[in-house]
């Protein structure tokens, strides 16, 4: 089967529309029409029932979303391996959220350039949204996330470190009078239903933030008080510049790997092993020296 077939199939599947597909295909939605009537007649199966709404899978078409999708993720590595630089046996592709290329995606880089010179490295760093597609697609072999949302039944998301938000404040007391001067980080739908839960009348603060390392930025400069990564402040705590908030509660931000269940195991558990070696469980004082993003 043509694997731009199989990939029309799975922009489908993800859009839920053949018109969307289109638009992210970048062609005519007849010729997606005409891509899923070569598939449907290769398969001797109807994939797709129509409607208003879009169009959903028909018990064929689910059937057959597993193999379409381990289809492109072959090619790709495929792909990939024929095009290796000399010397190089294997490619390992890795994407990292932006708070988490420094350090540990340099020393996972480090730590398999020393380990597994022959094999060839691709690194990506960006938002979750597309680190994932990227995996569930075969683009990436691993992805370094917090907080990941479940993934279907191909996808394991295995933890990688335990990692704390904790509130922290610029008042030398520890203790500060109001929250006027309060920053809300967005960490995510999980930190926001625990933070409201525990502070209902912080609902609507005078200042969000969505980047953490923007957020620590401001608050060191102006003042107030905050959600942060422990790892991140731990410097400014011991220089005195902030002070944790002892009363308040502590909110989990884990980091984690996730990778499909249908890539090569051998690279899988080269790259595990690499990120568990250079995680701040294994190693020393990660983030704990002030590198990094401050997030």
């Amino acid at each position: 089967m043509d694997i731009a077939l199989a990939r029309t199939f799975l922009e489908i599947v993800e859009t839920g529309s053949f018109v969307a597909a289109a638009g992210r295909l970048n062609i005519t939605q007849t010729a997606v029409s005409a891509r899923v009537h070569a598939m449907e007649e290769q398969l001797g199966r109807r994939l797709f029932v129509r409607n208003k709404s879009g169009a959903r899978l028909t018990p064929a078409g689910e059937r057959f979303l597993r193999h379409a999708a381990t289809l492109v993720q072959v090619w790709d590595r495929a792909r990939r391996q024929v095009a290796l630089p000399p010397g190089r046996i294997d490619i390992a592709s890795v994407g990292a959220e932006i708070s988490l290329w420094h350090p540990l995606l340099v020393d996972w880089l480090a730590w398999m350039k020393k380990e597994a010179p022959d094999i060839a490295l691709r690194a990506e760093v960006g938002t979750a949204g597309p680190l994932l597609e990227a995996v569930r697609n075969g683009a990436l072999d691993l992805a370094v996330l917090y907080d990941p949302p479940p993934q279907d039944s191909t996808a394991v998301v295995e933890l990688l470190h335990e990692e704390k938000l904790v509130m922290v404040t610029t008042d030398a007391s520890g203790r500060p009078d109001n929250f006027d001067d309060y920053v809300q980080i967005d960490w995510g739908p999980s930190f926001q239903s625990s933070h409201q839960a525990a502070f209902p009348q912080l609902e609507s603060p005078g200042m969000s933030v969505s980047h953490g390392p923007l957020a620590l930025l401001y608050l060191l400069r102006v003042g107030g008080t905050g959600y942060f990564r422990l790892s991140a402040v731990a410097p400014y705590l011991e220089r005195g510049q902030l002070h944790r908030v002892v009363s308040a509660p502590a909110f989990s931000y884990s980091v984690h790997m996730v990778y499909s269940s249908r890539t090569d195991r051998s690279i899988i558990d080269l790259m595990r092993r690499g990120l568990t070696m250079t995680a701040p469980d294994h190693g020393a004082g990660w983030d704990a020296v002030g590198g990094g993003d401050e997030g």
